[in-house]
């Protein structure tokens, strides 16, 4: 599967986790400890919306502050579903993939941030349908191109502080559950834990 495909599916997971969300769960708990549903939608969200500039060839100096802060208003799944399909329109443009990105890590290939944007949408689309009580399987081709990915970033992202360490799963686990887990989660996770 390519980039632009894995992409687009994680983008359709997350949303369609995010519709799932019924009105009294955007304040339960998620495996990101200091997110509730709602903070870990606005932060996806704002992600999405980051991209939209980013994938134009804007700085983050040119963009400013006008996407802090809440991104959700009102009706957090329209602003979800909006801002999912501003920002594959962004990413499938003629050309975007062969641009530099801006990013405060410094310049980086649109692919390199394509890969980092699936692999977030997977992450947090997990953790929404986890916290919710949706079904937590995504796309495999999605995972497989987000955990070939991730497999050469890892000690990056460790050094880094990024992820948490220490999660194991078995070597029969699939390959969801191993991203989960480099990813510092818990496969098993539930909102009691």
């Amino acid at each position: 599967m390519d980039l632009l495909e894995a992409y687009r599916r994680s983008l359709a997971e997350f949303v369609d986790r995010v519709d799932q969300v019924g009105p009294g769960q955007w304040s339960d708990p998620t495996p990101c400890s200091d997110w509730d549903v709602r903070t870990l939608v606005n932060h996806v969200v704002s992600e999405d919306r980051w991209s939209v500039p980013l994938l134009a060839g804007r700085t983050i100096d040119e963009v400013g502050d006008r996407l802090d802060g809440d991104q959700l208003g009102d009706d957090p799944i329209t602003a979800a579903r909006e801002a999912a399909a501003q920002a594959e329109i962004a990413a499938t443009h003629p050309g975007t993939l062969d641009r530099t990105v801006h990013l405060s890590s410094g310049p980086t290939p649109a692919t390199e941030y394509l890969k980092q944007l699936l692999a977030e949408h997977l992450i947090h689309g997990w953790d929404v349908a986890v916290a919710i009580g949706a079904q937590p399987r995504f796309d495999p081709d999605a995972v497989h191109v987000a955990a070939q990915w991730f497999a050469s970033q890892l000690d990056n992202y460790r050094r880094n502080n990024l992820v948490q360490t220490g999660v194991r799963v078995s070597d029969a686990a699939d390959e969801q559950d191993h991203l989960l887990a480099a990813f510092g989660r818990d496969p098993d996770w539930t909102p009691d834990d």
